[in-house]
């Protein structure tokens, strides 16, 4: 892939994941689940890899941040998942596996990882089990609509590498 699609990509990842944490999030126990954000994670894994599912979580965590719509949770929520779902889906090659991933990295680790950010940054005395419920909600519907929107334009996508 050309370095301007990736980019363009990219950007047009991050704009989704901005754009739609105003308007499809849902309550969820101690926080706000924003599945849009995943279903990202699950697309760029795929599409892109690893490393640009990463960068494209830190920008929208960002962006969410700066525009005062997520916290700082957004961060290892986002960033894990894609990590993990980028390397399971180059391990594997199977897309139901960077859901897996998603899940996984955002649902349980991240959570973890969230536990001493909200602890030290954010001064919430909360534990780990506060968090994975509402993270595993929020990344299972999200890696579920991400797997069934990549599975159905993955093949279009790629043609255009052609």
């Amino acid at each position: 892939m050309n370095r301007t699609r990736l980019i363009t990509t990219m950007a047009v990842f991050v704009a989704i994941g901005t754009v739609t944490a105003q308007l499809l999030w849902f309550p969820a126990g101690v926080a706000r689940a924003y599945p849009v954000q995943h279903a990202v994670n699950v697309m760029a894994a795929v599409l892109l890899g690893p490393g640009p599912a990463v960068g494209i979580a830190f920008m929208i965590g960002l962006l969410r941040n700066m525009l005062g719509l997520g916290t700082l949770l957004a961060f290892p929520g986002g960033m894990v998942g894609a990590l993990l779902a980028g390397y399971l889906y180059r391990l594997v090659g199977k897309t139901g596996w960077a859901a897996v991933g998603e899940v996984i990295g955002s649902g349980v680790i991240g959570a973890l990882i969230a536990v001493p950010i909200a602890n030290l940054l954010m001064g919430d005395e909360a534990g780990a089990l506060v968090f994975i419920p509402p993270f595993l909600i929020s990344s299972i519907a999200g890696a579920f609509i991400g797997w069934f929107v990549v599975s159905r334009v993955k093949k279009i996508y790629r043609k255009g590498e052609d």
